[in-house]
């Protein structure tokens, strides 16, 4: 299987940057009914996967819930590097299938660790979905 066949390409991706203030970041989550949003940096790379679960996190740590005091902090200061890590466009199937069974889609990178979009555990589904049924 090729990545390359399910992936979702950035410019069909929402995302966020890290320079994006918190607020920002809810917000589009918000609006989009996303539990979980890529994270990358201005120049492309992938920086990490920011959840619902690192903003109520935050907002507990820090104790101010108003989307006005979101404004004083940036993307950058929440994400987590290990949360939900990238595999490479030429990863195996076995590798993207794995990674599927842990998180709603798995982010791709490019060998210079720009982020190039996203698989969907949907898509790898309904591959093998189909697939088996071509076999049958």
């Amino acid at each position: 299987m090729n990545i390359l066949y399910l992936l979702r390409i950035k410019n069909e991706v929402k995302y966020i940057y890290d320079t994006n203030t918190l607020r920002q970041g809810i917000e589009k989550m918000r609006n989009h009914g996303y539990t979980a949003i890529p994270v990358i940096s201005e120049s492309g790379d992938y920086i990490g996967t920011i959840s619902e679960g690192d903003f109520l996190w935050h907002i507990l740590r820090y104790g101010e819930g108003s989307l006005k005091a979101q404004e004083d902090f940036l993307i950058r200061d929440i994400v987590r590097d290990d949360f939900m890590p990238a595999v490479r466009v030429t990863a195996t199937a076995e590798e993207l299938v794995e990674r599927a069974m842990n998180q709603n889609f798995v982010p791709v990178v490019d060998d210079r660790n720009k982020f190039i979009g996203i698989v969907t555990r949907r898509d790898i589904i309904k591959y093998f979905i189909e697939k088996y049924a071509a076999e049958s």
